[in-house]
């Protein structure tokens, strides 16, 4: 027996994961076609960088959108669907063959094909909450500073070396804990309060607990409770000790730490002195101004569940 979807819509990357999804659209379509209803479910191959952003606002007769990446597609589509009205926004379901799948992670769909079919299956849709950065917005993560530029980095090593995942991007870390460990000056203003200086060396702000493949920078950090998680690494901090908090984020065990600021928010503005390296799931932000909100529950997706394990 499965979940009723109505007409589901398909959007597929298939260069995600150095191209390794293109071999996986044929296979998932050939898992959901059997179980759903006849001439009800369709595909569409993105063909560009913003192309899932346009094919999700755009279509029409559509109940669920699925998408077939990484976490970048998911990005995509989320602002496809974030800008149609909300009674007119579909249900979104995520199958991962991405790098690193943190939003996949976060909701609970297991990584291997098969299982994420079944799992999405027989799940019903649950609302979840929606950033906003300026004018864009983003259902898992942003980030300014090391972490964002490691967030970037792992991008530029996948495409040149073919490999993936958190090996791939702890290389990168490590590389940038060494050789980039840069310092930015800030202005922080949360709930329209005051506005307070700093300076940080990451500086994190999570609907979701995930990035980089699996660090959970906020542990505590839900998809449906209306707030976000703030996550704040000020210096001064020598190597060895962003090596030790780096290492120790993986697991969340990060927190404790004197130079850990952990904050929750519901809107926030955020301004640097100069640019910083920046990201918003996975994808490169520019600027040095940045206007923070939460829209609660804005979206539903096929999700078992929310918190982490």
């Amino acid at each position: 027996m499965t979940t009723s979807w109505g007409n589901t819509l398909l959007i597929a990357n298939p260069v995600a994961q150095n191209g390794r999804s293109a071999s996986l659209v044929d296979r998932v379509a050939g898992l959901l076609r059997g179980r759903l209803p006849r001439d009800s479910f369709r595909v569409e191959l993105t063909k560009r960088a913003g192309h899932a952003v346009d094919i999700a606002r755009e279509a029409q007769g559509v109940d669920t959108v699925l998408v077939l990446g990484g976490d970048g597609i998911v990005h995509e589509a989320a602002n496809g669907l974030m800008a149609r009205p909300a009674d007119d926004r579909p249900v979104l379901g995520v199958i991962a063959s991405g790098s690193g799948n943190d939003f996949a992670k976060a909701i609970g769909i297991p990584f291997e094909v098969e299982q994420a079919c079944e799992t999405l299956l027989a799940c019903e849709p649950r609302p979840i909450d929606v950033g906003q950065v300026n004018d864009r917005f983003f259902v898992e993560t942003l980030s300014f500073g090391l972490d964002a530029a490691i967030a970037l980095d792992t991008v530029v090593r996948r495409k040149k070396t073919g490999r993936t995942g958190t090996a791939l991007y702890m290389e990168s870390g490590f590389d940038q804990l060494l050789h980039h460990l840069d310092t930015f000056d800030y202005a922080l203003r949360v709930d329209n309060g005051e506005t307070k200086s700093g300076q940080s060396i990451t500086f994190a702000v999570q609907n979701g607990p995930y990035y980089g493949g699996g660090f959970k920078v906020c542990p505590d950090a839900q998809l449906d409770d209306g707030v976000f998680d703030l996550c704040i690494a000020h210096p001064p901090i020598g190597v060895l000790r962003a090596c030790w908090l780096f290492l120790q984020a993986k697991d969340g065990r990060h927190t404790k730490s004197r130079q850990v600021e952990m904050l929750r928010a519901t809107s926030l503005h955020l301004g640097f002195s100069e640019e910083p390296p920046a990201q918003t799931d996975g994808e490169r932000l520019r600027g040095t101004s940045f206007d923070v909100r939460m829209h609660p529950s804005a979206l539903c997706v096929l999700a078992p569940r929310f918190n982490a394990e």
